[in-house]
């Protein structure tokens, strides 16, 4: 599922408009990100939680080239499915 067939089915589900289905999604959306920007963990009971991990600098390679390529530190974001949602998608 994309985010365009989201916002239909939320706005079937809720007899909506796809502007106001697509309105709500994107409120949804900006949330997590802004929070995650801000450092902070957002947790959705029974579906699961996004956090930020911190990864370390390390030297790559460029596959194209092979050369060595220094690669800096970084956040990124990661999602773990909470019990609800594995137990649902394991039946």
């Amino acid at each position: 599922m994309n985010k365009s067939q989201l916002i239909e089915k939320l706005a079937i589900r809720t007899h909506q408009t796809n502007k106001v289905a697509e309105q709500a999604v994107n409120i949804v959306f900006d949330n997590v990100k802004q929070a995650l920007n801000s450092g902070d963990k957002v947790e959705i009971r029974g579906f699961g939680s996004f956090l930020l991990k911190k990864y370390g600098a390390y030297t790559g390679r460029n596959p194209k080239t092979g050369e060595k390529v220094q690669v800096p530190e970084k956040m990124l974001p990661f999602f773990r499915a909470g019990k609800d949602l594995r137990k649902k998608v394991d039946d």
